[in-house]
């Protein structure tokens, strides 16, 4: 499976520190019924047993919508369970393509223009770039202005997605840029409503999309 612009459009990346009694598949089957595009299993701190056990199943949920499904960083457990692909930062992709095959999406973080242009040299499907707004997903994440935002998609010819604080209210802050989608955690999994805040903040993306 490959991803393409529309297959980007609102990609959705787990947390759960957002669980509250309720379980990860749950969380994004709600998701999927909301209207996400993609999702990516981002876990830091699962051992390898349940990790792979979660990662099979959500495979097999994301299957049923026939929404693309990725590892966060863990190459090992993108290849061994054979996830539709994986997310990297900036790594030896020669070494990633090698372990998961010619077929699988590969996605990598980029913050600057001279990375992103390195990522899509090195075979990259498309790029994660921000923080576009404060996160306190990812503490250390750098801002990424929407001029550097805006270069990034000048400077490439694979897809771009926004990714860090987007929320229903600022997503269309990013409008012009030339992004094909955004990634979220918290606007999708903090909310009480899942189902809901996933189709509203679709419904924001395509408008923003459209304001070109």
């Amino acid at each position: 499976m490959k991803c393409d612009k529309k297959g980007l459009l609102l990609y959705a990346v787990t947390d759960r520190s957002w669980l509250n009694g309720e379980t990860l598949y749950s969380q994004v089957e709600k998701a999927l019924q909301g209207g996400a595009t993609f999702i990516q299993l981002r876990e830091k701190n699962l051992d390898q047993d349940h990790f792979m056990e979660e990662a099979l199943e959500l495979k097999k949920l994301c299957a049923a919508y026939h929404v693309p499904f990725v590892i966060n960083d863990n190459v090992e457990i993108a290849a061994k369970m054979d996830a539709d692909g994986v997310h990297v930062g900036q790594s030896d992709m020669e070494a990633v393509r090698a372990k998961l095959g010619p077929d699988k999406i590969i996605g990598v973080s980029a913050q600057t223009v001279e990375q992103a242009i390195l990522a899509e040299q090195r075979g990259a499907d498309y790029l994660g770039v921000g923080a576009v707004f404060h996160t306190g997903s990812k503490a250390d994440a750098e801002d990424v202005s929407h001029e550097t935002l805006t270069a990034i998609c000048n400077a490439v010819k694979i897809p771009v997605i926004a990714i860090g604080g987007i929320t229903r209210d600022n997503v269309t802050e990013l409008s012009g840029s030339g992004i094909c989608g955004i990634a979220v955690i918290s606007a999708i999994f903090a909310q009480k409503d899942i189902v809901s805040a996933t189709k509203d903040l679709k419904e924001q993306t395509l408008r923003m999309l459209e304001n070109k």
